[in-house]
């Protein structure tokens, strides 16, 4: 199934700006899968842009910088057609790859702020995220910090990511929260345990990321630690290798039937169902799959005009519960554990 028109358009946040019902991850570009063909990942950008997708997700941890970096030339170009949205919170070391620290406090909020806009290229950041939360740290401090931001016109609006609808309804009570980014699929339905009914009653939009299971969804690889490259942090998490993908592959029988139904491919199937999360749940859902190919852009995009049935969804049902493994190696940081 393809279609290269312009995909729908969808609030992000009570009373923000309209964008594609589908923006665009751009983490993988910079850091985490493997090589990267920056030409392709240029002409990418563009292409999104041209079906209407005009929310473009990055973070200051992608590629320590490097990523907003090379956003940088696209966003001067179109600063007018998008809705930018980065991210502040993961600090790393120099000395040790595989350190990652949290870090709300309102002095490394502005200096966060700071560098990204430097990064960036621009004077105002449309989404800002906390990426991700410490519980040490009061929200009103944080968001607090993060308020005045808007403020001083420095961020449009602001957001969270992997939060529980607790902390969500308290965050909201400092200032309005737009959009929750967490993580969504059909392999990954926690955030249905609290942040979503939260989000529905408070007007936040979702933003999945990850829809497509880091692409094990779309049947791209089996088992991570024998199919992908040194470097791709896949090869790390517990769901991709050993038993555990084994376990996971066999759950892929029946979005593997729909997609030969509707004439769709595995990953369609994926993001249509979390599309279909707006329906289901009564909020608006925007998912930002990343890709650096144009042919996958299209791919994806054109799963925003599939419709599942009733017996379809009830099929795709139960697959969550039946995975194994966590979505990480360490799940400490993540809402789930605080739920």
């Amino acid at each position: 199934m393809s279609d290269t028109g312009k995909i729908a358009t969808a609030e992000l946040g009570t009373g923000g700006p309209q964008v594609g019902v589908q923006g665009l991850g751009c983490m993988g570009i910079s850091e985490f899968y493997g090589d990267t063909d920056e030409a392709a990942a240029r002409d990418t950008l563009e292409a999104a842009l041209d079906v209407g997708v005009t929310l473009f997700d990055t973070a200051d941890i992608y590629g320590s910088g490097a990523n907003e970096t090379f956003l940088a030339p696209f966003v001067g170009a179109h600063r007018d057609e998008i809705t930018l949205a980065t991210k502040f919170a993961i600090e790393r070391s120099d000395t040790d790859p595989n350190f990652r620290g949290v870090r709300n406090d309102p002095a490394y909020i502005r200096q966060a702020v700071e560098a990204s806009l430097r990064r960036l290229g621009t004077d105002v950041i449309d989404l800002y995220y906390m990426h991700r939360r410490d519980p040490l740290v009061p929200f009103a401090d944080s968001v607090g910090a993060m308020a005045e931001l808007v403020k001083e016109g420095k961020v449009k609006q602001l957001g969270l990511s992997e939060v529980t609808g607790a902390e969500l309804r308290e965050a909201h009570a400092v200032h309005p929260i737009a959009a929750l980014q967490s993580e969504w699929s059909l392999f990954s339905r926690d955030v249905e345990i609290s942040a979503v009914p939260a989000a529905v009653e408070l007007g936040v939009t979702l933003v999945p990321y990850s829809p497509l299971g880091r692409g094990f969804l779309t049947g791209a690889f089996a088992d991570a630690a024998k199919e992908l490259s040194e470097g791709d942090f896949r090869k790390h998490q517990p769901r991709f290798t050993g038993e555990n993908a084994k376990t996971n592959a066999a759950l892929l029988e029946p979005v593997h039937t729909i997609a030969a139904a509707h004439g769709a491919t595995a990953a369609q199937i994926a993001l249509a169902w979390v599309q279909q999360r707006a329906q289901v749940h009564g909020l608006t859902v925007v998912p930002i799959p990343g890709t650096r190919k144009r042919s996958r852009l299209l791919e994806n995009t054109g799963a925003t005009r599939l419709t599942l049935t009733e017996q379809e969804l009830r099929s795709l049902e139960p697959i969550a519960g039946q995975v194994a493994g966590d979505r990480y190696p360490d799940m400490s940081s993540t809402a789930a554990a605080r739920e």
